[in-house]
């Protein structure tokens, strides 16, 4: 049995329907705070629980193999408007979902980290080795939740797998640029507010590249603690994600920038991680930074995001 935590969420749904299509039994935990009851899937089962309460995790950890560590509060922007929400979401839950595996013998875990663990890195692109110093709430909860799970791997014998994340964009995506973008062009389509200067240059990565990275890494690599990047090769600023998501809605609004060098406080202006890790496993992406925009841009409006 395999226990996926926020299997109702973007990233979650799809390694969920990624296992269950390759015949295996499937447990999913998420209290619906972010994810979306639609995206699970049938066949696998569903606990509507909140990893900050620990009777709820020991309760979904029985039976299980493998966890799928997926939840968290996963808006960078409100992180820094809502730390205790933040702590208790990434860190406390991911302190639960570690207790509980020590308590019960779960051996095994995967958990998804970010980019954002660098902060404003000095090395572009960015090496796992890179020193971590974030500069949002939310980086420095998946720090926490890093080291601490590095702990309990080398105390007590978890073996585990961390995957810092560039922008994973694509089908079920509720939130990030895109999304905003569609949402505000919807209410008014001749005018675009675009927060910074639309020159933030970013390294995006399309969730079926995602999805195969990691089990990739998975199936390659054995260590007691193994941490991979995973992204595209290059980067797209703002500016062309705003052309591209116009292009696609058919409208030509007036671009309006709310200035300054990044979009809110503890937005990193500059990001690429470099894969060569992964890469040196026999893994790359099948799409750059661009193609995964336009396909996530013509997913969400093929899902009806306009009129939910």
């Amino acid at each position: 049995m395999i226990l996926v935590t926020g299997g109702a969420g973007f990233i979650g749904s799809h390694v969920v329907d990624a296992f269950i299509n390759n015949g295996f039994d499937v447990r999913v935990i998420d209290n619906l705070s972010y994810g979306n009851p639609n995206f699970i899937n049938e066949n696998a089962e569903f606990i509507k629980g909140d990893l900050r309460n620990f009777d709820d995790v020991l309760k979904a950890m029985n039976g299980v193999e493998e966890v799928w560590h997926l939840a968290a509060n996963p808006d960078v922007r409100v992180s820094s408007m809502k730390p205790d929400e933040v702590y208790s979401n990434n860190v406390l839950a991911t302190w639960n979902v570690l207790k509980a595996m020590k308590d019960i013998g779960v051996e095994r875990l995967v958990f998804t980290s970010t980019s954002t663990v660098y902060g404003e890195a000095k090395r572009i692109p960015t090496p796992e080795e890179a020193q971590l110093n974030p500069i949002s709430i939310y980086g420095a909860s998946k720090v926490a939740g890093e080291a601490m799970i590095m702990a309990f791997s080398h105390t007590y014998g978890i073996k585990s797998w961390i995957f810092r994340f560039a922008n994973v964009i694509g089908r079920r995506s509720r939130h990030g640029v895109i999304y905003d973008f569609i949402v505000k062009l919807n209410k008014n389509p001749n005018e675009l507010e675009i927060l910074g200067d639309g020159e933030q240059n970013k390294s995006y990565i399309y969730i079926e590249d995602c999805i195969s990275a990691m089990f990739h890494a998975l199936k390659h690599s054995d260590e007691s603690v193994n941490v991979f990047n995973i992204g595209s090769e290059d980067q797209i600023k703002v500016r062309r994600i705003a052309e591209i998501v116009c292009e696609e809605l058919g409208v030509e609004p007036k671009f309006r920038f709310t200035g300054g060098d990044r979009g809110w406080k503890g937005d990193v202006p500059v990001m690429l991680l470099s894969i060569e890790k992964l890469k040196s496993l026999g893994w790359k992406p099948r799409y750059n930074s661009e193609e995964a925009v336009r396909k996530a841009v013509r997913d969400l409006l093929d899902e009806g995001v306009i009129d939910s």
